[in-house]
């Protein structure tokens, strides 16, 4: 399917895109150049045109979800789902990866339980808070000082500010979002059969990067009766359907904290990497 882009969400994944890093990366990126020369994952649009074999969509359907280089005035479909009426395109657009992702590393999660989400101003932090709260768990959310109301605002029992606060207690499920605390210390916030998810993360190096952390969680997974896992991002149909239900019923809600123009994506991507952005940026074209 052929979609005209009406709004395209701004992730993590698209700085690893555009810089090749880490270098490791680049076995999935490409090696010697792009594989996907125009960046971007997430949008929302009209499809324009279907293929042969395409059932359940026509020209003219809103949509959102997955494509192949989304910063662009069209995109070439991968996963989509129709667009819930009561989201812009701007807001569908910041969806998909971040609330996907945040949809995986919650699997499990029963109410009642507590969740210390690490990184929870950020796109799919955001989404995990609420998520998380949807799912009847008491929530603690770990960000800097100029997020703290925000977070609060997306239903956490409690807010940390990491920068003036130790991170303490016991909690059946902590999420790690793009941290880069040392593995011991995430643990002891783990009940004993606890489990841990590294979402992501940022240091490591430019061979490397945040992979060495989900080495560690496979080399001590076997020692251990807590549970570790460092899952990778991955949008399926049928998160994007349920995530569709859950937003048309306003249980959660997209979270933008501005929208720019396609000429501004250098900028867009700037903001994400010094952590300025609450929830996601939404690029237009």
């Amino acid at each position: 399917m052929l979609v005209r882009v009406r709004a395209a969400g701004v992730d993590q994944g698209t700085w690893h895109q555009v810089t090749g890093l880490p270098y490791l990366g680049r076995l999935a990126f490409g090696l010697p150049r792009p594989r996907m020369p125009v960046p971007g994952l997430d949008m929302a649009g009209i499809v324009e045109a279907v293929g042969t074999k395409v059932t359940g969509f026509r020209p003219g359907d809103e949509v959102f979800g997955i494509g192949r280089g989304t910063f662009a005035e069209y995109t070439t479909a991968k996963r989509i789902v129709p667009k819930p009426a009561n989201l812009t395109f701007e807001q569908a657009a910041a969806v998909p990866v971040s609330a996907c992702t945040a949809l995986e590393v919650l699997r499990g999660v029963e109410a009642g339980q507590r969740v210390l989400v690490i990184g929870a101003g950020g796109g799919v932090g955001s989404y995990a808070v609420q998520l998380a709260t949807v799912f009847g768990a008491s929530v603690t959310g770990v960000c800097g000082p100029t997020k703290v109301e925000f977070v609060r605002s997306l239903g956490a029992t409690e807010v940390i500010d990491y920068t003036s606060t130790e991170l303490s207690g016991q909690y059946d499920r902590v999420l790690d979002i793009a941290g880069s605390r040392p593995l011991p210390t995430l643990l002891r916030l783990l009940t004993p059969r606890g489990t841990l998810v590294l979402v992501g993360a940022e240091e490591g190096g430019r061979w490397i990067g945040g992979l060495s952390r989900s080495f560690g969680v496979l080399v001590r997974r076997p020692f251990t009766r807590q549970h570790l896992r460092a899952p990778l991002s991955i949008v399926r149909t049928s998160d994007l359907t349920r995530l569709s239900e859950l937003l048309t019923e306003g249980r959660i809600t997209p979270a933008v904290d501005q929208t720019l123009p396609l000429i501004d994506v250098p900028t867009a991507i700037t903001h994400l990497r010094n952590s300025r952005v609450r929830g996601k940026i939404v690029i237009t074209p």
